[in-house]
């Protein structure tokens, strides 16, 4: 069998994404490749200035590239619900949503502009926030896809549905791990809302094995941990263009199917090209996925219209 390649992405013409995070990373090869492909890709970003930097860098290498730059920080509630709101108010339809944009390992505890805890509010609550507060654009586009990236880090999470926001305590890396587990509960558990609504929308996980991308170094800082993972990424990891394949299989194939997941092929799925992967068994709990749900709705004020 052969083994998927961004060459296998299928004409994109016609179709929009939304790609959070777009301006670095796995969001930016992501947008690069979408737009290669004919998609419109709504780079949606904290910081307008990088977001417009990495769209010259795209239209440099794809002159027919099709980008957008719109301000969202994944951080803010309000910032989500404005960006939402104005792009379902514009009529536009939204075949593509990439749940991308993240942090990683905080040494401190920091707060998002609502007060959650940064790696659980950025990674989880502001993309089911913006998923939920989109759906309406995403319902009346046939075929749609949400695809929600995760990481190989979930395995070690746990839900500390007693203090998900790590106010008792705080570990950076546990924390983290908890945000990735919410990405697949979340994810798996509204691929089952809405087959049970009848919706024609598909609701992907991909993760993108271990890249080397700029979230350890900006999220550690200059602490050990940063310092010796930026020595020995190389020697084990995949660059960001490559960990950015699984999200683009998810994203385009037709062979990719709601409720799956995606990762690299590679020992430990930490390098390769994309294959179905399986989350650890916690992250398939329905029972779990339905309490998180529910204190994400309660967290955030968004509800799933038209999605039960």
């Amino acid at each position: 069998m052969n083994k998927w390649t961004p060459s296998q992405i299928p004409a994109q013409t016609g179709k929009l994404a939304i790609v959070t995070g777009a301006n670095s990373g796995i969001g930016y090869h992501t947008a690069l490749e979408l737009a290669r492909a004919g998609a419109t890709v709504i780079m949606a970003c904290r910081n307008p200035r990088k977001a417009e930097e990495a769209r010259a860098r795209i239209v440099a290498a794809v002159p027919h590239a099709k980008l957008e730059v719109a301000k969202l920080d994944m951080a803010d509630l309000i910032s989500i619900k404005s960006f939402a709101e104005g792009f379902v108010a514009s009529g536009r339809k939204l075949d593509l949503l990439i749940n991308n944009a993240g942090v990683m390992g905080l040494p401190q505890r920091t707060p998002t502009a609502q007060g959650f805890e940064m790696q659980f509010g950025t990674n989880h609550l502001g993309h089911f926030a913006l998923t939920g507060e989109l759906m309406p654009a995403l319902l009346k586009t046939p075929g749609s896809r949400v695809v929600t990236v995760a990481s190989i880090a979930h395995k070690g999470g746990r839900m500390r549905y007693d203090d998900p926001n790590w106010e008792k305590s705080y570990d950076p890396r546990k924390a983290y791990q908890q945000s990735k587990l919410a990405n697949i509960l979340f994810g798996l558990e509204l691929d089952r809302r809405l087959k049970r609504a009848g919706a024609h929308v598909s609701s992907i996980l991909a993760h993108p094995g271990v890249a080397i991308t700029s979230i350890v170094s900006n999220g550690m800082g200059k602490t050990l941990q940063a310092r010796i993972a930026t020595f020995v990424l190389p020697f084990i990891a995949q660059s960001d263009a490559r960990g950015a394949w699984p999200t683009l299989y998810a994203a385009t194939s037709p062979d990719s199917q709601s409720g799956r997941y995606y990762g690299p092929d590679g020992i430990g799925e930490i390098k390769g090209t994309p294959v179905e992967v399986q989350p650890k068994p916690h992250a398939l709990d329905p029972v779990s996925a339905a309490r998180l749900w529910h204190i994400s709705e309660q967290m955030t004020g968004v509800e799933y219209v038209g999605v039960s």
